[in-house]
């Protein structure tokens, strides 16, 4: 038994139940392991759900920091980090549960190390849009508030799919055409607009 996979029984807990419904021996359940092993490898339910959230920020900086640093044009990097974004939401889709609790309990459980680890994913979308302004690829925008204009609609739209789906079954409204794919290109498509350098243009004689 990994702790891998004890990372992955515990993240469907925390979504399911938050950090204080969350139970040790309901994730150990999950994972297939006792009790004893899972303290073996995580010393508390704290370390536990501390672990779990780095590696979810580490893993998404990574690859968000990738992109910083490649030789693409701002644009073509802003389109990649929406890519890469929902990529990622989608491989863990229980992960949205456990930060909108999070955000709810105002970061209760947030220690600076996680923090930490949680800073490096809008810093690095930040190095894009800034290298974006000074290029003058992208009108001047504040990066922070340019990353969760790019975040925000992600999360929600791929975490409301069950919604849709609902929506969709009682003949409320046909949702159902609306794949996770149309959606990232329609974001990309608005992010370039929004971003986009304002063009002046001369006034009429």
């Amino acid at each position: 038994m990994s702790p891998e996979q004890i990372l992955d029984a515990a993240a469907r807990e925390f979504a399911e139940r938050g950090y204080a419904g969350a139970r040790v021996d309901r994730i150990a359940r999950r994972a297939a392991v006792n009790k004893a092993m899972l303290y073996y490898h995580f010393a508390s339910k704290r370390q536990l759900y501390r672990t779990l959230l780095r590696r979810m920020f580490a893993r998404a900086a990574d690859r968000l920091n990738a992109i910083a640093g490649s030789a693409a044009a701002p644009p073509a990097k802003i389109d990649r980090v929406i890519a890469e974004l929902a990529a990622l939401i989608q491989e863990h889709p229980v992960f949205p549960a456990i930060m909108m609790r999070e955000v709810a309990e105002g970061g209760a459980h947030l220690d600076r190390p996680t923090l930490a680890a949680l800073a490096a994913v809008p810093r690095a979308v930040a190095a894009i849009v800034e290298d974006g302004v000074r290029r003058r690829a992208f009108r001047p925008i504040h990066p922070v508030f340019a990353y969760f204009s790019l975040l925000a609609p992600i999360v929600f739209y791929l975490a409301g799919a069950p919604i849709r789906r609902e929506i969709s079954s009682l003949h409320l409204m046909d949702l159902r055409a609306l794949s996770p794919a149309d959606f990232v290109a329609a974001l990309q498509d608005a992010a370039r607009r929004s971003f986009a350098p304002v063009r002046r243009t001369r006034r009429a004689q």
